[in-house]
């Protein structure tokens, strides 16, 4: 099966996902009105629609991982901004790459590997053991090393000392902080913040973004308190929000509305929504 295959197939799953998942149809309509109110419900629905079809194009494609070769990772991929990483792999501290679950995150990391860097993600562990050992066995066989969120901090702060590579998708619902995120509080880890502040690593927000079958752009934005002089962590994960939110408006589609990103601050009463 062929990469565009492949999508196409998973494009295919995620049309019926969204056909039959009425939760999280109805979530993903709540956090678009609460995060575009500008847009009308029409549109809402649409960005919606190409949103289960879009994960349904990641994970197709993320299952056909262990036959891709590293050429045609190379060769699917074009860059912006690939400066910022070589601006920061010369500090010798290490890299922090910051994404969500936005575009095609594991295809970024592939490419990473594919051009020669090591890189260490930090995930969550899946609530199916079945399912956690296939992934991870996709994602080790390509190269990339998974460190589990549970035990990772000792490890994370060894490899930045080595001046080493990690990534974390710092977009799921947290208790760490309250800042903002679609102008509204949003709970957002700062473990990205405060690694950074006690390493002085460099945090690059990155993403993969797609853009048609098997075709993808990674895109570096500059660094986020590149002199490592912010003392309050909670204003450099405010600016990792920032970031995200940027790309999200450029292609709302390919984000993981469908996730309940603001039930903390629901919980607490900083949403009245």
């Amino acid at each position: 099966m062929s990469a565009v295959q492949a999508e196409k197939a998973g494009e295919r799953l995620g049309k019926l996902h969204y056909a039959i998942d009425r939760k999280h149809r109805l979530r993903t309509g709540r956090n678009l009105a609460m995060a575009m109110p500008d847009l009308d419900d029409t549109q809402r629905a649409d960005i919606g629609r190409r949103m289960f079809r879009h994960f349904g194009k990641v994970a197709g494609d993320f299952l056909r991982s262990p036959v891709r070769t590293r050429e045609e990772v190379l060769a699917s991929i074009e860059v912006e901004g690939f400066e910022h990483v070589e601006e920061a792999e010369s500090r010798g501290k290490g890299i922090i790459v910051v994404t969500g679950h936005y575009g095609n995150w594991e295809r970024y990391a592939q490419w990473m590997v594919a051009k020669g860097r090591s890189l260490s993600v930090i995930a969550r562990d899946a609530n199916q053991e079945g399912v956690q050992a296939r992934v991870l066995a996709i994602r080790e066989a390509a190269g990339v090393e998974v460190m589990s969120r549970g035990n990772s901090a000792r490890q994370s702060l060894v490899k930045l000392r080595k001046n080493q590579m990690i990534g974390i998708l710092a977009d799921q619902n947290s208790k760490d902080s309250y800042v903002p995120f679609f102008n509204m509080p949003c709970g957002t880890v700062t473990g990205p913040a405060v690694l950074h502040q006690r390493t002085g690593a460099m945090l690059l927000p990155t993403f993969c973004v797609w853009e048609d079958y098997a075709h993808y752009r990674v895109v570096v934005l500059p660094a986020v308190d590149p002199e490592n002089q912010e003392p309050d962590p909670e204003k450099i994960t405010a600016d990792l929000n920032l970031a995200l939110e940027s790309m999200i408006r450029k292609h709302p589609e390919q984000w993981l509305w469908m996730h309940d990103r603001w039930k903390s601050a629901r919980q607490l009463g900083l949403l009245n929504l």
